[in-house]
């Protein structure tokens, strides 16, 4: 009986083995592929008078959820939305890598359970993240942080921002600060606006003014070089431009309950703290949760330590009065990173309109998605009609691109192809200036007006 046993036994295990081999080798792939589709469409037109506007923007995203996802950044990929690669084939400049690090299972947009299943500890078991991030949330966003951090040493053109000096510092902003506080509304200036400021600023002296025509006259008529000087790169360098990553937290159930693990979270570079996602936790309650509520007095402490520390709130995802509540603390100005217009396209993952206009009135920042479910048509055509909605009724000067790539969101273009927004919003007959601001301007400046100082 042991002579047949014995076969029968280790012919199951070594089946039980490729199983768990295969699974492991081509689940998490499949699943990427399977749930970061990009909708199959024709090549959008791009003119030349758009491409020409779109190489001197610096566009910036305000939410991805790339670092999810068992998927090699540094190299073009046929899956998902976002990579290197297509960060620059698209002309991006800053991206925001937000860290996911629990969803309910049955994940809606209308209810969902605090202790349903939760999905990630599926995913980071099949990707074989490190054991300690299997059972701990704010381990699992220090691995993401890691794994972008990484990222960053192996490509000389990325950088992990963690303040205002490092932002500055892939721009002209070092130096420019010194001359004039204006510096920071160049990401918004037209070439010729440029010019002109360096031509009428009364504040500059002699010495200085002859620095900066040194520096610019040469590059004027030629928007390659501009774009090129005005990143903080040489001409030669434009084929492999920087890329400023920005980590951010969706949901501080990464905290895991505890305090001290902002200081945590800060440490390993996080800067933009999403307060939740599907599900209410121990800050207060959710958009998609059960409660409804409100700050707790563990949200109020945890949001107060984000601020000591210069970590800007995310409120995507919570609930109106967890919105509210934020800024009646004056934690603002605030940012709402992937989102969409309740008033133009009436979805529950849009919060009112009302509420949108407090967070703009606070100064915050409005990232409006690439997806249908918040825009109601994911095509570039609809996504600036919901930005033209938004610039309508809150100002151009709240307006960014919050697209929610590689969130488990089908989308009409990858990171490749956001030139296709440009050209959309020149037909909409949008300026080239405002397009500037939507498309990237924004961001910048937010960031560089809220990062820490260091």
């Amino acid at each position: 009986m042991r002579s047949i046993l014995f076969p029968l036994v280790s012919g199951l295990l070594f089946i039980v083995a490729v199983v768990v081999i295969g699974f492991l080798a081509f689940a998490p792939p499949y699943f990427d592929n399977k749930m970061n589709p990009v909708a199959a469409h024709e090549p959008y037109a791009i003119s030349e008078e758009a491409r020409a506007l779109h190489a001197t923007i610096p566009v910036a995203d305000l939410h991805a959820d790339s670092l999810l996802w068992n998927r090699d950044l540094l190299k073009r990929n046929e899956r998902g939305h976002v990579d290197l690669p297509r960060m620059r084939e698209g002309g991006m400049f800053l991206q925001v890598f937000t860290a996911v690090t629990k969803s309910p299972e049955g994940q809606n947009y209308e209810t969902n359970e605090t202790d349903t299943k939760d999905n990630i500890t599926t995913l980071a078991v099949a990707q074989r993240w490190p054991r300690k991030t299997w059972g701990s949330l704010t381990e699992r966003a220090v691995y993401q942080a890691e794994k972008m951090h990484d990222m960053a040493s192996d490509d000389p053109g990325a950088f992990v921002v963690r303040s205002w000096t490092d932002l500055s510092a892939l721009g002209d902003y070092e130096r420019l600060r010194r001359i004039s506080p204006m510096a920071k509304d160049f990401y918004a200036m037209s070439i010729a606006e440029r010019d002109e400021f360096f031509a009428t600023q009364a504040e500059f002296s002699d010495q200085q003014l002859d620095e900066l025509e040194n520096q610019w006259p040469t590059a004027r008529g030629d928007r390659r070089v501009v774009s090129s000087i005005f990143l903080g790169r040489s001409a030669e360098d434009m084929d492999r431009p920087h890329i400023a990553a920005i980590l951010g937290i969706e949901g501080s159930h990464a905290l895991d309950g505890k305090l001290e693990n902002v200081d945590v979270l800060f440490d390993a570079g996080y800067r933009l703290m999403g307060l939740h996602h599907f599900f209410d936790n121990k800050l207060g309650g959710s958009l998609h949760g059960t409660s409804g509520a409100g700050l707790s007095d563990f949200g109020r402490d945890a949001v107060t330590r984000m601020r000591e520390l210069g970590m800007i709130i995310d409120v995507a995802h919570s609930s109106p009065q967890v919105v509210r509540d934020v800024i009646e603390m004056g934690a603002g100005p605030v940012v709402i990173s992937h989102t969409g217009f309740s008033g133009h396209c009436r979805s529950p993952r849009n919060i009112s309109d009302d509420l949108m206009a407090k967070i703009a009135e606070d100064g915050g920042l409005i990232g409006v998605g690439f997806w249908a479910d918040v825009t109601c048509d994911d095509s570039p055509a609809g996504i600036v009609d919901a930005i033209i909605y938004g610039i309508e009724k809150f100002g151009v000067d709240h307006i960014a691109l919050g697209s929610d790539f590689d969130g488990t969101v089908q989308v009409a273009l990858d990171a490749s192809e956001l030139p296709a927004l440009t050209q959309a919003l020149m037909d909409r007959g949008l300026s080239d200036k405002d397009i500037r601001k939507v498309m990237g301007g924004n961001t910048v400046r937010f960031f560089l007006d809220n990062l820490p100082e260091e």
